[in-house]
């Protein structure tokens, strides 16, 4: 009956698209990169995984078997899931995790979105070969809001560990110290003919002189920024997270983890080359290590002329070095909606809620004997607004459905709780040391929300990609240093701000972003780097109904998983 009733309450949103139904099956199946071979988790066997693809406004409907032997859920990035967060899918969030032999369905209806999205695992280091692409194309009948491409090309960036990535972070949090860095990036799940063992695999991509192509690019990276570009060939943005852009031309980008771009280029290079398409790391946290390998993929121009004509070697891009936040910078100012009359954008202009979040590494001391493997010999840990999110044993929004008490607290603060120079040098001690708490923060329907988002160099700076679940915001300003209510302000962009869904915070710097709470439920906002997700640097928006039944969370599923062993 309460399948029935959902149904029946997302068909006034869905009436004008179509349902798509899918199947999917999360198993161990063998790998071999980098010349050795191991299990690692998959959906039905493929790495990386199957490639949605749907219009404007329809509905997708994944029955989900876990076959594996670990507990997993999935989130659909970059997906509102507009009063349904039963089907978002962040562990012990919105679900408790699907078991070994257990299966749910996941309920996927898609509103405004269009353009590149993905969908990952969402509990632990599962999404590191746990995840897939979303296309979501327009309303059948209408076109893109740029030339049509001759085709696409999807590019999935991600890592490989040699060893078991589910291993990771228990292995780290024994230790107190960071997670081991991944031995190899990834495109489209192969390292490249620069790794070992890797140069048959290679992916290649073959054009046609004169064409124009559309590269999906996702970044399922687990813990690294990256710089991606092609050797001789300009690039066109023109959407991020699933949001057009207006389109702006450039030799490089740089892409956060979790986020999504869609990029045009023209095929106009002599035929007689090969290209490369190559990414490697962008790293702006000074002592922090990183990959600093390369991936690489193949471009070259389908001819007739005789392959002994082709130079064996692929010219290399130049790509930015691994620190150069003046190349990060000059490439993410460029962003801008949009905001035409097909795509219009709704910027809350009169603010009736103003948030003010820090984000930090922090440290532990040892509970052992013997000194931990972070800085000092204390232990890693991370913080928004000094409070280190600590998962419940139930999830939030079944515990906030229900009125289950003692699960979470209503309290986590609007603004830090201590004020300080929050960009400085040589912060004090007192600063390292976080609270911690199941706490969330709890928003008006539809109130307008303002959300400062301020980096700190409380243990060391860096570049967070921050998520907010359930949302695509308004990117209105940003800048380095500590925020300034006053002066800031007064540059931000009201009339054509980037609509994302995960932004990254300057180094140092302070991001600002607003949104409308018009999408009722509990939504997960965090840093999207999984050691820092992993380390606490989480919060949790509520957000509540509205007073219409089209404003009010969904009743749950019937086969919503089990919290009980």
């Amino acid at each position: 009956m309460l399948t029935l009733l959902f149904f029946l309450a997302i068909l006034p949103q869905s009436c004008y698209g179509r349902i798509h139904h899918h199947r999917f099956v999360v198993k161990s199946s063998s790998y071999t990169r980098l010349c050795s071979t191991k299990n690692i988790l998959t959906v039905n066997g493929i790495f990386p995984g199957p490639t949605l693809k749907a219009n404007r406004g329809d509905t997708l409907i994944i029955k989900f078997y876990n076959q594996a032997e670990y507990n997993i859920t999935l989130h659909w990035h970059g997906v509102k899931q507009a009063r349904n967060p039963w089907s978002d899918g962040a562990a012990f969030i919105n679900q408790c995790p699907i078991r070994a032999g257990k299966s749910f369905t996941y309920k996927i209806q898609l509103t405004d979105e269009e353009g590149t999205i993905w969908w990952h695992a969402h509990i632990g280091w599962a999404r590191a070969t746990i995840h897939g692409m979303i296309i979501v194309y327009p309303v059948n009948g209408q076109n893109y809001p740029f030339r049509k491409p001759y085709a696409e090309i999807p590019i999935l960036l991600g890592e490989w560990w040699k060893k078991n990535v589910m291993e990771i972070e228990e292995n780290a949090n024994k230790t107190g110290g960071e997670p081991i860095l991944s031995d190899a990036y990834t495109i489209n799940g192969q390292p490249g003919d620069l790794n070992p063992c890797s140069k048959q695999e290679t992916f290649r991509v073959e054009v046609e002189q004169g064409k124009t192509y559309l590269l999906r690019i996702v970044s399922a990276i687990m813990d690294e920024n990256v710089f991606f570009a092609i050797a001789n060939h300009k690039l066109v943005l023109v959407g991020t997270d699933g949001f057009y852009t207006k389109p702006f031309e450039t030799d490089y980008i740089m892409i956060t983890p979790g986020q999504s771009m869609d990029i045009l280029f023209e095929a106009n290079q002599p035929i007689t080359r090969k290209y490369y398409l190559a990414a490697r790391a962008y790293s702006s946290a000074i002592g922090a290590g990183f990959d600093n390998t390369t991936t690489t993929a193949i471009l070259h121009y389908k001819q007739t002329a005789k392959r002994n004509l082709i130079s064996p070697s692929p010219l290399f891009p130049s790509l930015p070095h691994y620190n150069d936040t003046r190349a990060s910078t000059e490439f993410t100012s460029n962003f801008k909606s949009l905001a035409s009359k097909d795509h219009p954008i709704e910027v809350p202009l009169k603010i009736d809620t103003r948030l003010f979040f820090t984000v930090s590494v922090n440290l532990l001391n040892c509970s052992g004997e013997n000194p931990c493997d972070g800085p000092y010999g204390k232990r890693f840990s991370a913080s928004v607004n000094n409070v280190s999110f600590v998962p419940p044993k139930i999830d939030i929004l079944r515990a906030y459905y229900y009125n289950v008490s003692g699960v979470f607290g209503r309290n986590f603060p609007e603004n830090p709780p201590k004020k300080f120079d929050y960009t400085g040098e040589n912060l004090g001690d007192e600063y390292l040391t976080p609270d911690f708490g199941t706490r969330v923060l709890v928003l008006e329907y539809n109130a307008s929300v303002e959300l400062v988002l301020q980096g700190t160099n409380v243990l060391a700076s860096d570049n967070h990609p921050v998520h907010l679940h359930g949302y695509g915001f308004y990117v209105v300003g940003s800048g380095f240093g500590n925020f300034d209510s006053e002066k800031d302000p007064l540059g931000y962009n009201l009339v054509d701000p980037p609509q994302e869904t995960t932004v990254g915070i300057p180094n140092n710097g302070w991001v600002a972003v607003r949104f409308r709470a018009d999408n009722p439920g509990v939504w997960l906002l965090h840093c999207h780097l999984e050691r820092h997700q992993s380390w606490g640097m989480s919060t949790v928006f509520v957000v509540k109904n509205g007073d219409t039944a089209q404003s009010q969370i969904l009743p749950p599923p019937s086969d919503l998983p089990s919290c009980s062993d």
